[in-house]
């Protein structure tokens, strides 16, 4: 659990700090309205917050680490859909990528992190 205390100045986009963090797991989901902003919208949010906090700064690389390896592993459930074993995993990714955003907000509502399962980290 983190404290509002360590960013209490810092009001990213006139939210508060869990209202920010919980936007920016939500925001994964905007590809399902507009193509692409899914990725383009967390990205955004944690690229011009993260100098500032350290919890989104920790939220936004959760975020950017898990919409890398959701796209590889979607990669590589596609080629493997030739020996049927794709499928399965396609359907695990698309199951994953609704349920880990939501759990990620949830979290965030409550001062939490959430480290989502699965996910490769390429950005520490």
């Amino acid at each position: 659990m983190y404290s509002q205390n360590q960013n209490f100045k810092h009001k990213p986009w006139g939210m508060e700090l869990n209202q920010f963090c919980v936007f920016m797991h939500l925001a994964q989901f905007a590809s399902y309205i507009v193509p692409f902003i899914g990725i383009v919208l967390p990205l955004v949010m944690w690229l011009t917050n993260k100098d500032e906090s350290r919890v989104v700064d920790k939220h936004g690389k959760e975020i950017i680490n898990w919409m890398i390896s959701s796209f590889i592993y979607a990669i590589i459930g596609f080629i493997l859909t030739c020996i049927i074993i794709g499928v399965p995993l396609i359907i695990g990714i698309v199951i994953c990528s609704i349920v880990f955003p939501i759990l990620g907000a949830v979290k965030a509502a409550d001062g939490s992190y959430y480290k989502y399962p699965i996910t490769i980290r390429f950005i520490h």
